[in-house]
């Protein structure tokens, strides 16, 4: 009988250390230690089982000089907003960790395309849900698919054997919190299991080229659960962002070593699964027919995409003696430093005022380009006067209220005119190197936040 080791892991990061410790060497966090039963039994890896089938190759060491450079292959799938946030389809041979809160949509958008790629061998592996429950929703999706092969499994060495009988061309695990390997003697989800678990299906993913989507938990905190070596094990980690009670999600992009992680697709939840939406802008801004204060729309920039957004403000007289400060979907420090600029540099005075700031749609953005959105917005609820409706905003606003100019603007002006605005307020810094922009859309160049309030009002 072999000796029974165990080891004490970092719940935050994955640290691994001989003995209890109360604070953690790596990540500084007290308190974070559990004990958990590591026995590896042979050193004979999984990876094995599939050599024959990835061809045996041999790695030696080579030149750089003699590697021949050739873009990397793509599987393109029928979802153009997930095409987008992968960087341009599925790589193979990559591995992909998709996380978000229960609930949200992850094992639903994955089933489906699965199912769409009909040209390719897919295998489903559940370890949360039986056959009938994942037949159930295929049948709610719609389209069933001879090449889609479920397995429900949670041992790894059992996979790996199906795996090899099969040959698929895609795999989706899910989730890798539920799997288990024989190698380590812990039970599943713990730190030492997700990250042997991941490290052979990496393995299997580098060495058959064969891409591996794995469907992660988060905690409550909104981490990917597990330690962080599993995000630096992947290729790419997708976050599934959105409100539950709202129709609306949000897939961004964390890590892409293939492509930008300045994307994200949105996606509407509908009783047929998940719909991809096209042109966001439109849904963003709400269709009216009444004017009303405190409404600016903003022109962002969201990874490569133009989107157009409604940012809402609401300025009431404080009824308690330090005035609140609520936000949604936006940053409360850039709201006091837009505050006191408005105090120092207008003479408004919102230091008596409750502010409540709302992007409309659940959206959160981090573009320095809503500024002038905001600000706007919030004189319009100041000044209870609504703004004119075919009018949008972008530009940055500095401390001593400048406006400073943002990137891309070209491409946010062709947006605003696309969808019928008439002007568009900017930096008068911008205006200078759009000079011979041919556009059916009114660019008005200010230089300063004063200058905004006597066009505005």
């Amino acid at each position: 009988m072999s000796k029974t080791k165990s080891s004490f892991f970092c719940q935050n990061c994955g640290y691994e250390s001989a003995k209890w410790l109360g604070k953690c060497p790596s990540c500084n966090q007290w308190n974070v230690f559990v004990e958990e039963v590591v026995v590896k039994g042979s050193d004979k890896h999984a990876t094995e089982d599939w050599k024959d089938y990835a061809g045996g190759s041999k790695n030696k060491t080579i030149s750089i000089t003699e590697i021949s450079s050739a873009e990397e292959k793509r599987i393109l799938t029928q979802d153009p907003e997930l095409n987008r946030v992968l960087g341009g389809g599925i790589v193979l041979g990559s591995i992909v960790l998709v996380a978000g809160e229960p609930g949200i949509g992850k094992s639903t958008l994955f089933l489906q395309t699965g199912l769409q790629l009909q040209q390719y061998t897919t295998l489903y592996i559940s370890g949360e849900e039986s056959e009938q429950q994942i037949k159930m929703r295929a049948d709610r999706i719609g389209k069933l698919s001879e090449t889609f092969f479920l397995l429900t499994e949670t041992d790894t060495q059992t996979i790996f054997k199906e795996i090899k009988k099969l040959q698929p061309q895609v795999v989706i695990i899910d989730s890798i919190q539920t799997l288990q390997s024989p190698f380590v003697e812990s039970s599943p989800g713990s730190i030492s299991q997700i990250r042997e678990c991941a490290a052979e299906l990496q393995r299997f993913a580098k060495e058959t080229n064969t891409p591996v989507f794995l469907i992660g938990h988060i905690t409550k905190d909104g981490n990917i659960a597990g330690p962080k070596i599993l995000e630096h094990m992947v290729d790419t980690v997708l976050q599934f962002e959105g409100d539950r009670h709202y129709a609306y999600r949000i897939l961004r992009t964390l890590k892409n070593r293939f492509g930008s992680t300045a994307e994200l697709g949105i996606y509407e939840m509908t009783q047929q699964g998940m719909r991809s939406v096209n042109n966001p802008s439109e849904i963003l801004i709400t269709q009216k027919e009444d004017q009303l204060s405190g409404i600016a729309i903003a022109a962002t920039i969201e990874g490569m995409r133009p989107l157009l957004i409604e940012t809402q403000a609401l300025v009431t007289q404080s009824v308690y003696g330090t005035p609140q400060r609520t936000v949604s979907g936006f940053d409360l420090r850039r709201l006091q430093l837009l505050l006191a600029v408005l105090e120092k540099r207008g003479g408004f005075h919102f230091g008596v005022k409750d502010v409540f700031i709302n992007i409309a749609g659940g959206i959160k953005t981090e573009d320095p380009s809503i500024d002038l959105a905001i600000v706007s917005a919030l004189l319009s609820s100041y000044e209870d006067t609504p703004l004119p409706q075919h009018i949008c905003f972008a530009g940055e606003v500095g401390l001593s209220g400048e406006i400073r100019a943002v990137n891309r603007i070209e491409q946010r002006i062709a947006e605003a005119e696309k969808l019928g605005f008439e002007k568009i307020i900017l930096s008068k810094y911008n205006a200078k190197s759009i000079g011979k922009l041919k556009t059916g859309i009114e660019i008005v160049a200010l230089g300063k936040v004063e200058e905004l309030y006597q066009f505005l009002f």
